[in-house]
Formats: C-alpha cells, sequence, structure tokens
C-alpha cells in the first residue's frame, strides 16, 4: 500500500515529462534505434526472460534441490504466478488506448500528452503503451522471492536484488528509445508485487507453503 501511494503521488508530479524530455526533443528520442537499447535490451531482454521462464519450468518438473516442503504442486502454483504476471500486464497494455511517448508532439510525433490515468480522454493515436510490457518480462518473476523468503532468505533477496535491477533496466532502455514513461515501469513492477503477495497468501493458506506451526516440545 505504501508503494502505491508513492506511485500515485509520482503520476500526480508530472515528473514522466521531465524523466522522458531527458532523453529527447523535437525531432524525438536519440536512443530510439540504438544497438544498446533497442537490440540488446529489449530483444536480447525478451530472450533472456523466455530462457529464465524456461529454466524455471524445468525446475518446476524436476524440483532438484528443492526442500521437503515445496512439493511439485506447489513449485507449479509459483510458476502459475510467474506466468500471471507475464498475460496480466501485456494484457492491460494491449486494453490500453495511451500511445507511447515517441509519438507525442513533444518529442517528435503528432499527439497531445493525455494522462493514462484519465480514461475518459484519449489522445487519438494507437495505443498500446502502458504498462510496460518489457520491464513485465523481468518484473513477472518477484513472485520467486516470496517462494523462497521463508525457506532460503539469502536466495530470496537475491532473486528480489537481481529482479528488480534487470526490470528497471528493461524500463530504463525503453523510456530512452521513447517506448514508455517512467510510470509504465512502475505500474508493473507493482502489479507484478501484488500477484506475488496474493500468490504467497493462497498458498500458504492451501497449505503448500512451509510449516509455521511452533515446535512440540516432548517430555
Amino acid at each position: 500500500m505504501l508503494a502505491l501511494v508513492a506511485l500515485l503521488g509520482w503520476e500526480a508530479s508530472g515528473l514522466d515529462l521531465v524523466v522522458a524530455g531527458a532523453y529527447a526533443d523535437v525531432s524525438g528520442f536519440a536512443l530510439r534505434n540504438n544497438w544498446w537499447t533497442e537490440h540488446l535490451l529489449h530483444d536480447g531482454g525478451r530472450w533472456l526472460s523466455a530462457l529464465a521462464l524456461l529454466a524455471y519450468t524445468g525446475w518446476a518438473w524436476h524440483g532438484r534441490g528443492a526442500p521437503p516442503s515445496m512439493p511439485r504442486h506447489a513449485r507449479w502454483a509459483w510458476l502459475l504466478a510467474v506466468l500471471a504476471g507475464l498475460i496480466l500486464v501485456p494484457a492491460l497494455k494491449r486494453l490500453s488506448h495511451t500511445s507511447c511517448p515517441w509519438d507525442l508532439a513533444a518529442f517528435g510525433g503528432s499527439l497531445p500528452y493525455v494522462p493514462h490515468w484519465l480514461p475518459t480522454l484519449i489522445d487519438g493515436g494507437p495505443g498500446h503503451c502502458f504498462p510496460s510490457g518489457h520491464a513485465a518480462a523481468a518484473f513477472a518473476f518477484l513472485p520467486l522471492h516470496f517462494q523462497w523468503r521463508a525457506h532460503r532468505p539469502a536466495l530470496a533477496r537475491g532473486v528480489l536484488a537481481a529482479v528488480l535491477t534487470i526490470g528497471a533496466l528493461f524500463g530504463w532502455a525503453q523510456l530512452a528509445r521513447g517506448a514508455h514513461f517512467p510510470s509504465h515501469t512502475l505500474w508493473s513492477a507493482w502489479l507484478c508485487w501484488v500477484i506475488g503477495v496474493l500468490a504467497a497468501w493462497i498458498i500458504d493458506r492451501r497449505g503448500h507453503g512451509p510449516d509455521r506451526r511452533p515446535a512440540t516440545v516432548r517430555v
């Protein structure tokens, strides 16, 4: 909830335009077709996400090194949580009427800026640019932090740091290219975090999480 309040504060601040303006002018975004941003971090990022999903799916099936309190059905449940993020964020993006920053007149395009949190207003462009689907290719793995935090806290922290770092890097690349505003990336991260919270609650309630009952002392 605190993250949501901070995110709404960012929305109200108007900093999206300020930050995007650091990478563009009326002629457009200089890094839109840059090799690092377009091919390495965007195209390469998709392959990295696909490989990570394939590797995790294989582990969920075989469970090598998994603790006894994490049977296969629990591992499949966490896999579904990851898939939920990979599906939900692109689905919302597909339904969105918000166009990309590179379509706006302020950054070399022809459309007016319309805040995506005003659904009754439409900029008249192609849309499909909110939230950030590419950042979700990394943030969708945030539920794995919740999966491991009670079993192996150090691993959980490592997963969290890696996912947030890669997601932020993906988000920066799309910001620099003009494909997304910072808020698009922040919303993707928040949605995937919420999925992780809900997954942890559901899995624990179904008895697939770690056993938190107090130990019984025999006399």
